[in-house]
């Protein structure tokens, strides 16, 4: 075999690899997906992936929770928070992003701002054809998220919980890119705009031996989710509930406040979370988060 035909081989089998991760693999395991689960068809046809923790029939309430994940991560992790907020009484559910978890899409992307913020109020829309109010909660990249829906289809949801996310990270937290780096991510972007060319890596992460988790980005998914450029258009007529741990890797306490000092709402409380992380949690975290929803939902 000659080093051209070797080239030749091993690109086909990389091209086979995309398809598989990008699209045709992620059908499949959502194919096979035994837990509880609900699947949301968007306006331009393809797939989202709702998880689902549910009260038993008698326990459940008429306010649904529905959770938006952090960069990187789909829905199954949020277990930890999704199970105390059913056993509270809260038919809670976790929407994996496009490109995520096992929604369809290209890995790691997203063709436009308006797309993103289409798919979050589809999701909003299909719960509310079920459950009389939905509160939005968000972790991280989540509050990007719950912000856009607060104010993009305000009418959808009914109370937001915001954790862990802010406009600005810690100084020096993540890694500066060469000027090198930065031209081939712009000219890769220009030739390929849906291909994941960004790693997104950090100290501490989680999920690395997920097949789930999303690594490899898109230069314009990165750029749409920026929380910098959101401003509110209007007030808020809803209760809206910030928490950050102490000890959180990315956004200090007070970048939080300053983001919740933001928020147009006269109904609203700040709290922070002795001993946790950006993305552990001591045991009894959402004991105060918990209470809080059941001041205002039950």
């Amino acid at each position: 075999m000659s080093p051209v035909e070797y080239f030749l081989g091993l690109e086909y089998f990389q091209q086979r690899w995309l398809c598989i991760s990008m699209g045709l693999r992620v059908s499949e395991l959502r194919r096979d997906f035994v837990g509880n689960h609900r699947e949301v068809t968007t306006s331009d046809g393809i797939t989202l992936f709702l998880r689902a923790w549910e009260p038993s029939p008698e326990d459940a309430g008429n306010t649904a929770i529905l959770i938006f994940h952090g960069i990187t991560a789909h829905s199954g992790p949020y277990e930890f928070i999704g199970v105390p907020l059913s056993k509270a009484g809260f038919p809670t559910f976790g929407l994996d992003l496009r490109g995520h978890g096992l929604s369809d899409g290209n890995r790691g992307d997203c063709p436009s701002k308006k797309r993103f913020a289409l798919d979050l109020c589809e999701a909003l829309s299909f719960l509310k054809e079920t459950y009389p109010r939905v509160v939005t909660l968000g972790h991280s990249l989540g509050v990007l998220s719950s912000w856009i829906v607060m104010d993009m289809c305000p009418e959808k949801i009914d109370g937001a919980v915001l954790l862990s996310g802010a406009r600005t990270i810690r100084p020096g937290f993540m890694p500066k890119l060469s000027s090198s780096t930065k031209l081939k991510i712009a000219l890769s972007s220009i030739i390929s705009p849906g291909r994941p060319v960004i790693k997104y890596r950090r100290e501490g992460m989680t999920g690395l031996d997920d097949p789930l988790f999303t690594f490899n980005y898109t230069l314009r998914f990165i750029r749409l989710v920026n929380l910098a450029g959101i401003r509110f258009s209007h007030s808020l007529d809803i209760p809206v509930f910030v928490g950050v741990g102490d000890q959180d890797e990315l956004f200090s306490v007070e970048s939080v406040r300053e983001l919740y000092n933001e928020i147009p709402s006269k109904d609203k409380q700040f709290y922070v979370q002795p001993g946790a992380k950006h993305a552990v949690f001591p045991k009894g975290s959402w004991t105060p988060m918990i209470d809080w929803l059941k001041e205002r939902f039950v």
